[in-house]
């Protein structure tokens, strides 16, 4: 959460010359609300099982840089899909994510003691992002057009 997942991911589009996508953009149009709308209405097993099929579609239908949600990564489902993409996992540690977010914008699940909530998704999801990943990029302390350059050359990709 706030890592800068769509500003890199529309950066690298933009530098590799493909489409940009967001899963968590296709879900608000999809469903015709805001995330935590789902997350508050219908809970996060819902919300899981919709992110599901958007990624789904999503790793089907298209060709560029997507870009997913935090959470996509726990369904195992999902985990299998991405094998044989190439998988980016932008990192950062607890302080920039203050620095970043504050951890007091809108996120469903960092309602309460935001940074013990963010320590403990990290300390849940940091594996399974690794097991994904074909390159970790850290983002603290660095510009998107740095993280985005770091990513290309993570990838071994040329610029268009």
């Amino acid at each position: 959460m706030g890592v800068g997942k769509s500003t890199v991911g529309r950066l690298l589009a933009e530098c590799l010359g493909l489409g940009y996508r967001d899963t968590d953009e296709d879900i608000v149009a999809a469903e015709g609300r805001a995330i935590a709308d789902i997350f508050v209405d219908e809970g996060e097993p819902a919300f899981r099982a919709i992110e599901k099929r958007a990624v789904r579609t999503a790793l089907a239908e298209h060709e560029g840089v997507l870009a997913l949600g935090g959470g996509a990564v726990l369904d195992a489902d999902t985990r299998a899909l991405l094998a044989g993409h190439r998988v980016v996992y932008l990192s950062m540690d607890v302080e920039e994510a203050v620095r970043r977010t504050g951890l007091n914008v809108a996120r469903p699940l960092l309602a309460v003691n935001p940074r013990k909530q963010w320590r403990e998704l990290m300390e849940a999801r940091r594996h399974l992002y690794e097991e994904v990943a074909t390159a970790v990029v850290a983002t603290d302390g660095r510009t998107p057009e740095e993280v985005t350059q770091a990513a290309l050359d993570a990838l071994e990709l040329k610029e268009a």
